[in-house]
């Protein structure tokens, strides 16, 4: 049997295929699986290979570290629209570390866009780094700070602004600073377009490629928000599995729905506002009918001059409905000083506070803690497990009771994510809670597949 060499090294590997002898050249990874040797090809892909096909294993080179070397920019016509670039990491930005076998963000913006020169023929283009961080890490204060460099992109000029943003909480933040720019009922003065990948930028399956591509064209030709139906933020994200095509969805009406498929980004409860075609190199947008409708015919906001900050000290708690829901957890979170609750409810928005059979006093003691925090002015929120449809407390008597109680959320279509941004939003702002989840402030309450 051969002897593996080190991750990080590269090395040409002879072994016996279904094809016969094949000679392969990679780079070692740690092995997907036990007595396996794994290879990061040249196209992007992986290869493993049980140890008793190996002939032999040659090594040709180390390992060497990816630099963060700065790129000069892309040239572009000065006719071209600017876009600027906010840079906050995640795998879109991402490379695989071969000694580790890990994926990190390590791309620059420089590198970013000198990686596609196809950018130079959509916009000018200008890039900034915010920050170099999976989406995992993101908190309030870097919502803020995404905020404040959109604003100070169309101050300088701008005529559209991409965010690139790990995926896992690339919804949330597309949610507070689409909710920052139009929450109060003005609009963003350009789009600004969210846009990460699901697979790294060095692997052959990426989306990174197609998913910037299209987000820069949207930004730089998509038409001036409304600010009514999500679009001062968009999320732009393959469509499919395949590549030719990104979905535009509403900012605040998206949601995160797979764990790796390209395609993890979804609408909830509206419909998407576009999409953006790559054909032969050559990119075009198209429009959703509704959305055409709302730009006709809906009176566009005034442009925010000053859009919100988020308070970075406010505590939100967060529960799950169901068997595992205790009254002692309750209270001991709310004596830590949260100003506010969301339970994620059952179905229609249900909670267990309801004892007819007398034999779970639990729900009973939910019902008195819940009831307990109201009184001491703590808003509780409930949102649905169920991600689509509403939030509708009538249908049962026990949803009246959750109404009685001064339980918010009836009549609510936003995602869950998306309500806990708008009451971070109000707790922030002068909006009570509870007028702040009852509203439509800027499309993420629009309901437009229910109406």
């Amino acid at each position: 049997m051969v002897e593996v060499p080190s991750p990080g090294q590269r090395v040409n590997l002879e072994v016996e295929s279904h094809n016969g002898k094949t000679v392969l050249e990679g780079i070692v990874l740690h092995p997907a699986a036990r007595s396996h040797i794994t290879l990061k090809l040249a196209n992007g892909y992986n290869a493993s290979y049980p140890l008793e096909s190996i002939h032999s294993v040659t090594v040709i080179g180390g390992h060497n570290p990816i630099p963060a070397t700065q790129q000069e920019g892309v040239e572009s016509s000065t006719d071209l629209p600017r876009i600027r670039i906010l840079h906050t990491g995640g795998t879109i930005a991402s490379k695989v570390d071969y000694a580790t076998g890990a994926v990190v963000a390590r791309f620059e913006p420089e590198e970013l866009v000198a990686s596609l020169p196809e950018l130079a023929s959509i916009a000018q283009i200008e890039a900034v780094k915010l920050g170099n961080m999976f989406s995992d890490d993101i908190r309030p204060q870097h919502w803020n700070a995404i905020v404040k460099a959109s604003k100070k992109a169309f101050d300088d000029g701008c005529d559209g602004v991409v965010v690139t943003h790990g995926t896992d909480t690339l919804h949330i933040t597309s949610a507070a600073v689409g909710m920052a720019w139009a929450g109060r009922g003005g609009k963003s003065p350009g789009t600004i377009a969210f846009v990460g990948s699901q697979r790294s930028s060095d692997r052959g399956s990426s989306d990174a490629a197609e998913n910037l591509l299209c987000a820069v064209h949207w930004a730089a030709n998509a038409p001036k928000p409304t600010g009514t139906v999500g679009d001062s933020t968009v999320v732009v994200m393959h469509a499919g599995p395949h590549d030719g095509s990104c979905a535009v969805l509403p900012g605040t009406g998206a949601r995160k729905m797979h764990s790796s498929r390209r395609d993890a980004f979804q609408p909830v409860n509206c419909e998407q506002l576009g999409a953006v075609h790559i054909d032969n190199g050559t990119l075009t947008h198209t429009l959703n009918a509704r959305y055409s409708d709302v730009l006709a015919s809906e009176t566009h906001r005034l442009t925010t001059e000053r859009p919100d900050a988020y308070e970075t000290g406010v505590r939100i708690a967060q529960f799950t409905a169901g068997p595992w829901l205790h009254a002692e957890h309750i209270e001991a979170v709310v004596q830590s000083g949260v100003q506010a609750i969301v339970v994620h409810g059952t179905g229609l928005g249900h909670l267990p506070i309801e004892d007819p059979g007398k034999d779970a006093p639990e729900n009973t003691k939910v019902w008195r803690t819940l009831t307990r925090c109201v009184n001491r002015e703590i808003p509780i929120v409930v949102t649905s497990q169920c991600i689509n449809g509403p939030i509708d407390m009538n249908v049962y008597s026990k949803g009246r009771k959750q109404m009685d109680m001064g339980l918010i959320g009836h009549g609510s279509v936003a995602t869950p994510e998306t309500m806990i941004v708008k009451v971070h939003w109000a707790l922030s702002t002068s909006m009570t809670v509870g007028d702040a989840i009852a509203a439509d402030l800027c499309g993420e309450n629009r309901n437009d597949l229910m109406s």
